[in-house]
């Protein structure tokens, strides 16, 4: 299957949607619920919430995504869970832009891992008015993920809603998944990654005090420090967007890496900002990612990684530009 391609947008809102811990203070309406962990809110997730979304508006009802505090095997097979691709705040955000009434967010403790099917559906799908619920075809539930799409539509026959298995789409012949999205980052194909999400994948962390040494090299840098579970691009250079809190978003370099000229051991995520002036620390901030320059590398001299960092802004400069005129 080709690139994705244009997808009608659900119904449009004034703002964001609404984001609540738990179903308890949740008034029971007919509802359509979309349902999953949704890591990364890429292309594919963004299929099954538009459907509902649609669904909802057709049917003149609340629309409702249903998420998780923490991924399932956190909780199951403690220390085998991935790198997440988005923190918690950032995906309960990012849900809420998606054109939907409320977004609502479980706690995956060891209470809701053991719940069998019908006692999930009853849980949170009951207590929300569930009249049809979207999921994606491989969606599994209950304890030791005993249900899936079939027993969601056994369920909603006798509990009153409709089941829908969304197909999964797919990419260049390859199931679109928040795995696939982590494979791309990790190997540092950000471009591949941009194109399973719909966006250039963005890290997000505070501005902390490095050694300023880009300083004294001529080429200041951000110091991104970002929370150790979630995924970081292979170590290299990078041309992107770095997004600080006032909403702006500055053309720069990303180095992400243990600058092995100094003897560096510790990763970093490090961004020099093109035309821009100003102090950063302490504020919240993120960084996409949208072209890979280089690998990293180690240099004999400092000089010659000046040199280097020269054509690496030279070359981000000509690849920013070109998305500019693109999208233009």
């Amino acid at each position: 299957m080709a690139e994705p391609g244009h997808r009608p947008a659900p119904p449009a809102r004034s703002e964001p949607a609404p984001v609540v811990t738990g179903t308890e203070g949740v008034a029971p309406a007919p509802s359509v619920v979309a349902i999953g962990f949704f890591d990364g809110v890429h292309l594919g997730h963004r299929a099954i919430i538009d459907r509902a979304a649609r669904a909802a508006a057709e049917g003149g009802i609340r629309s409702v995504v249903v998420t998780f505090d923490r991924h399932p095997m956190e909780v199951v097979r403690p220390g085998s869970q991935p790198r997440l691709l988005m923190t918690l705040a950032r995906r309960a955000a990012t849900l809420a832009a998606c054109g939907v009434d409320l977004v609502v967010v479980l706690s995956f403790d060891d209470e809701l891992r053991h719940l069998s099917p019908a006692g999930f559906v009853d849980r949170v799908l009951g207590s929300l008015g569930a009249r049809r619920v979207v999921v994606g075809a491989n969606f599994r539930f209950g304890h030791k993920a005993a249900g899936d799409v079939a027993t969601l539509h056994e369920l909603g026959a006798v509990r009153g809603f409709e089941a829908e298995g969304v197909t999964l789409r797919e990419l260049d012949g390859v199931v679109i998944s928040s795995t696939e999205v982590r494979a791309a980052v990790e190997s540092g194909d950000v471009r591949r990654a941009a194109r399973l999400l719909g966006r250039p994948y963005l890290v997000e962390g505070v501005v902390v005090r490095g050694d300023r040494r880009g300083e004294t090299l001529g080429f200041p840098t951000a110091n991104l420090q970002v929370s150790r579970r979630v995924a970081v691009p292979a170590r290299g250079i990078y041309a992107g967007l770095f997004h600080t809190q006032d909403a702006r978003a500055h053309r720069c370099v990303t180095s992400v890496g243990v600058n092995p000229t100094f003897g560096g051991q510790d990763l970093r995520v490090e961004s020099f900002l093109l035309d821009f002036r100003g102090d950063l620390y302490g504020a919240s901030a993120g960084v996409d990612f949208r072209h890979r320059i280089r690998e990293e590398r180690r240099f004999a001299r400092p000089e010659e990684l000046v040199a280097w960092i020269r054509g690496d802004v030279a070359r981000a400069r000509a690849l920013l530009a070109g998305d500019e005129r693109g999208a233009g």
